[in-house]
């Protein structure tokens, strides 16, 4: 079992940056593969980013590939998503998960976390 909790999300402007994190507890996050997924407005939630329990292996959507980095620091059990170059389309409520049912980029994650909200204005 592993709790997660988002923070970081807010208002920035097109081209702006910001950091989440992804805080998780229980004994088992190190051996977890990550997630980032979204979901905007009107939208079905989205794969966005996956990182391996070791960090040594990350997948990324194409719409954020080059601009978003996903990494882990498992002594901090936190993962983080940097955004680069933010886009109003990646106004979304952007949400952390553990443990993915079979593909990492898949919407099918068994832990959860609440959601933070991500808004970039133009």
């Amino acid at each position: 079992q592993v709790q997660l909790v988002e923070s970081g999300g807010r208002l920035v402007q097109a081209g702006g940056s910001l950091r989440l994190s992804c805080a998780a507890s229980g004994r088992t996050f190190s051996s977890y593969t990550m997630g980032w997924l979204r979901q905007g407005p009107g939208k079905e939630r989205e794969f966005v980013a996956a990182i391996t329990w070791s960090g040594g292996i990350t997948y990324y959507a194409d719409s954020v590939k080059g601009r978003f980095t996903v990494s882990r620091v498992n002594a901090k059990n936190t993962v983080y998503l940097q955004m680069n170059s933010l886009k109003p389309e990646d106004t979304a409520v952007y949400y952390c998960a553990a443990n993915p049912i079979g593909d990492p980029k898949s919407r099918e994650y068994n832990y959860w976390g609440q959601g933070t909200q991500v808004t970039v204005s133009s």
